[in-house]
């Protein structure tokens, strides 16, 4: 290679060039250390004037296309060694670079001074010298450029012509995914060699929202990334605006696994998330004159820049079929509908901090051998790719609708399919990391599967069934081996979310894991038996029908023996006594022997066990996952105590050691110091330390100066900031155009019935009616100007929260076209609510509200948001309101409502007809009905606020209850508002207060107290 570089025609050189690194870069086959070292060497030795243009296509591209297919995170090859070679000769080829000067064409390079030329090279040793010795290469903003550049020229997907935004958006991204992935593959190998325990995250949603800025935050390059693209034309905010929310999630539960993923990072546990990767999403929003209607998501129409294709990571997942038992007993899973799974890896970086961890997306399809090919050309195109559908649907949309049997069968198969893929992962992961000898009980100590919520509940059969049918373990050790790994997460203790699956579907789709789940169940009845004995049947009974994992379906035969027992009851003293003297005296064989008979009478007292025939046979996901997991944990304090007392107080009872609370949290990074720079700065300043991103800790610091003038002036000029912003946002998002003046009182949440958004704008509607009731000096006086903000989805098939947004935005409408009104009162509902218009509205808003049902809602992460962002909160006793209230005083929250141990008894006196209504809920409700807003009836949804009984009404949620306390409430929060300086001080105090609802507070838990994981620090 030297020799072909050194001859002396230039013309032959030149094409020498191009072919020797194109070998070494672009090669197929894997980069040993020798060809990296021999890169360097070439690179070096190589003439600047005619290498500038062939370095050029190397330089970026190393890690980001040819090193991507060769050294994949699956590829355990790729050591240290590797990882600093590849560095080295990134930087030099980089450095060539930035010598090409800042035309978007390749040029020639003017020659240089040779001292000048020496001192830039030992420069550049020693830049890279101690680049390398921090195991990181930080790049300016020129090296940034070139790569942007780069990218733009060599990988695009877009026309050569020009440098638009949403190319220089895919340049910039694929620029970041370079970095992240020498971090990635570092974190990936050394994870390997430690060979850790490790903890796998399962959860059908991750909301992600854009991961352009948090990953530039995270690797503390926002300033050279701003200047490169400035250089190039281009504002970062406005190349990030480029960026479509990854459509993986829908509300909290896809919010708080993203959290817990960054929070994974910054700590530098060694964990992984597992998910699918849905094509279109929950829906895209759109709000018209009818109200929400619902469109498919494009996020990935025109590619995803940050997700990372693993053809070579492909497993089989199996349904229906049936069950083989061999002679020896071995049962075998056959026949059914095939289909493959292929995993997307999305790398997500830790905080200041070189670990990078991975979220692996399952995408389902099958192969090209499945296309009938004679079907297509006959011209039955639908059955030639039928088998293609099936499969790939199966990935299209999260949680599709489930009214129909085709419905429920498909969101069956997506829970089915992101357990079985993750599972055969992870046992793939352990088995190359243990070689070829290692012992099965070891499993647990190396793994540690949490499942959020109860759609990986699969994940216990299916660990069960690979571990005896695949891997030949017998059941006892597979069921010990399942109960010590699996751990499950609590999110919900509303009945109709905690999970039934039919028995009958279950059956035909997932044959063998039925054969299971009743094995298990059969566990937990000799396990329920053993526990409470046979003397007291009716409670036997009773509990049984509470704990079953199967619902509604017969004993077996050997249970019922046991249990079924006549009880011999003598005849009673009263009966004896009626039998007189002169009864036995009668003459009479057959009275003689009738007595005899009734005093040896056997009553034989019967409890049945039966199931009832009218009742669909069901499996409980819920109580499944209490018995096959170790762990069991709610995700607020007042949550966890219901779940012990109420949802799972059975279990509780008997296995009191699985149960704990894990209150929740989110990332300090997104959802203060990237969305909010502004009062960031200043929350550094006083606190004065940086420190408080990764220590939320210091966040206490901010109360001893709550009443400095200087501090609250401060404060509140990042607030008019953000409303500025936030007014900008609206305008270009509704058509609105209101004031930063106002008050911005913001409710935003997936839209629910126990969520009380019905509440919220009742409550303005009444505001709206006393306001035209008086006189234009009466409303100034009485009234602080508002902004009531709603934002969120209404599941496409949930009839009655469609209404609730279609009532919202006909209130909306009349109320903001009221000239009467003015600015004293806007109603705006923001479209298609998700994390980027999240990142907007929160660091805006004056006023959250956090108003469910007490009781009803688990935690809540929302509220958390709103506190760190100094937002002062109306709200119940409910879910994390209650500790956040704890945390930052109770003077700083606005408090109203029933409390959560109150709600059982108002339904009952409501049942009963004991309920009366304030007059203000009858005059608010007959308001509406009067037609102010429009022509629509809602005879449907004031109807569900109104009689006792029935489903549908009733006012389950206690709207009416709570509603005159509500409105007082809302009195006061506008006496406050009027005081600027106490609320400035109350909102200082909410940011300080938020300290303990970090997510990094909350995975410290976790790790310790479930996983039993530490942290590995990669140097």
């Amino acid at each position: 290679m030297f020799v072909l570089l050194k001859t002396k025609n230039r013309r032959r050189r030149k094409q020498n060039t191009t072919c020797v690194i194109s070998f070494l870069l672009f090669n197929d086959g894997d980069l040993s250390p020798f060809i990296l070292s021999l890169s360097i060497c070439l690179i070096s030795v190589l003439p600047e004037r005619e290498s500038a243009e062939r370095t050029t296509m190397a330089a970026s591209s190393f890690s980001a296309t040819s090193y991507i297919s060769k050294s994949s995170i699956a590829d355990s090859s790729f050591n240290a060694e590797h990882s600093k070679s590849l560095l080295l000769l990134k930087f030099k080829l980089n450095t060539r670079l930035r010598s090409r000067g800042k035309n978007f064409a390749v040029t020639n390079v003017a020659s240089r001074n040779q001292q000048l030329q020496k001192l830039q090279d030992q420069s550049d040793q020693e830049e890279a010298t101690d680049a390398l010795n921090n195991g990181i290469l930080v790049p300016d903003s020129e090296s940034v450029t070139s790569s942007i550049k780069y990218h733009a020229e060599f990988t695009p997907s877009f026309s050569p012509e020009n440098f638009e935004l949403p190319k220089a958006y895919y340049a910039t991204a694929e620029s970041v995914r370079d970095m992240l992935i020498t971090n990635w593959n570092a974190t990936y190998n050394f994870h390997e060699k430690m060979n850790v325990k490790q903890a796998y995250y399962l959860s059908m949603e991750f909301l992600q929202g854009r991961a352009l800025l948090n990953a530039i935050g995270n690797l503390e390059l926002f300033g050279a990334y701003a200047d490169a693209l400035r250089k190039l034309g281009h504002d970062l905010e406005d190349v990030a605006k480029q960026e479509p929310d990854a459509a993986l999630g829908n509300g909290g539960l896809g919010r708080l696994a993203s959290c817990f993923l960054d929070s994974l990072a910054t700590l530098n546990y060694p964990a992984w998330g597992y998910g699918l990767r849905y094509k279109y999403g929950l829906f895209k929003q759109l709000i018209t004159k009818d109200g929400q209607e619902e469109v498919a998501e494009n996020w990935l129409e025109m590619g995803n820049p940050w997700e990372v294709p693993r053809n070579d990571v492909s497993y089989p997942i199996k349904f229906y079929g049936e069950v083989v038992t061999s002679p020896d007993g071995h049962k075998t899973w056959v026949g059914g509908e095939d289909i493959m799974v292929v995993a997307y890896d999305v790398p997500i970086p830790g905080f200041k901090t070189k670990t990078t961890i991975n979220l692996r997306l399952w995408s389902t399809k099958v192969g090209s051998e499945n296309f009938d090919l004679h079907a297509f050309n006959d011209g039955n195109h639908a059955k030639a790719y039928e088998a293609l559908k099936k499969a790939e649907k199966i990935c299209y949309i999260l949680y599709p609708g489930d009214e129909s049997l085709e419905g429920k069968t498909l969101r069956l198969k997506q829970q089915y399919t992101l357990c079985s893929a993750s599972l055969q992962d992870i046992i793939a992961r352990f088995e190359r990391r243990s070689g070829e000898s290692f012992d099965w009980n070891e499993f647990p100590e190396k793994v540690a599967v949490q499942m959020n919520d109860t759609h990986p509940t699969l994940c216990i059969p299916e660990l069960l069934r690979i571990l005896m049918d695949i891997k030949g373990l017998e059941w006892k050790e597979a069921w010990a081996i399942t109960q010590r790994t699996v751990a499950y997460t609590n999110h919900t203790v509303l009945p109709e979310a905690l999970e039934k699956w039919s028995l009958n579907l279950l059956q035909e789709l997932l044959p063998r894991h039925v054969e299971i789940i009743k094995m298990i169940d059969k566990e937990l009845i000799d396990t329920i038996i053993a526990e409470y004995g046979t003397e007291d049947l009716e409670l036997l009974k009773e509990k049984l029908n509470q704990m079953r994992v199967l619902e509604n379906i017969e004993l077996r035969s050997s249970t019922l023996k046991l249990l079924v027992k006549p009880e011999k009851n003598t005849i009673v003293d009263s009966v004896k006594e009626k039998v007189s003297d002169k009864v036995t005296e009668l003459k009479g064989e057959d009275d003689e022997v009738k007595v005899k008979k009734s005093k040896n009478v056997d009553i034989s007292k019967k409890v049945s066990f039966d199931p009832d025939p009218k009742l669909p046979q069901m499996v409980r996901m819920a109580n499944l996952c209490v018995v096959g997991g170790h762990a069991v944990n709610g995700v607020a304090e007042i949550h966890s105590e219901i779940v012990k007392n109420e949802v799972f107080n059975d279990f509780y009872k008997m296995w009191p050691h699985k149960f704990q609370n894990k209150t929740n949290g989110v990332t300090p990074r997104r959802w203060l110091s990237f969305c909010n720079p502004d009062l960031s700065k200043i929350i550094t300043k006083w606190t004065g330390t940086e420190d408080w991103v990764l220590n939320t800790e210091k966040l206490v610091k901010l109360k001893k100066f709550a009443d400095n003038e200087e501090l609250q002036s401060e404060w509140r000029k990042a607030k008019r900031i953000n409303k500025e912003r936030t007014v900008s946002f609206l305008k270009e998002k509704t058509g609105y155009i209101v004031s930063p003046d106002a008050m911005f009182d913001v409710q935003v949440k997936r839209i629910h019935e126990y969520k009380r958004q019905l509440l919220n704008i009742l409550g303005i509607v009444y505001r709206y009616k006393k306001m035209k009731e008086m006189s234009s000096d009466e409303r100034k006086q009485k009234f602080v100007p508002r902004v009531c903000i709603f934002g969120g989805k209404a599941f496409a098939t949930y009839v009655q929260a469609k209404r609730i947004v279609k009532f919202i935005t006909d209130v909306g409408a009349t109320v903001n076209h009221d000239p009467d009104i003015g600015d004293l009162l806007k109603v705006v509902f923001v479209p298609d609510y998700k994390v980027t218009v999240a990142e907007v509205l929160i660091p805006g808003s004056d006023l959250s509200q956090h108003i469910s049902t007490a009781g009803m809602e688990a935690s809540g992460t929302s509220n958390m948001k709103f506190a760190m962002n100094g937002c002062i909160q109306i709200g119940t006793l409910d879910g994390a309101n209650v500790e956040i209230r704890q945390e930052v005083g109770e003077e700083n929250f606005f408090l109203f409502g029933a409390e959560a141990h109150e709600i059982a008894g108002l339904r009952k006196e409501r049942s009963e007809g004991k309920f009366v209504a304030d007059p203000r809920f009858e005059e608010v409700k007959e308001y509406v009905r009067s037609g102010v807003f429009g022509p629509y009836s809602y005879d449907q949804l004031m109807g569900s606020l109104e009689g006792n009984e029935g489903y549908g009404r009733a006012d389950y949620f206690l709207v009416g209850k709570d509603f005159p306390a509500y409105i007082e409430c809302q009195e006061e929060v506008d006496n406050a508002y009027r005081d600027q300086k106490k609320w400035t001080k109350m909102s200082i105090l909410n940011t300080a207060g938020s300290y303990k609802f970090s997510s990094d507070r909350t995975i410290h838990q976790y790790a310790r107290d479930i996983w039993r994981i530490e942290p590995l620090v990669l140097r």
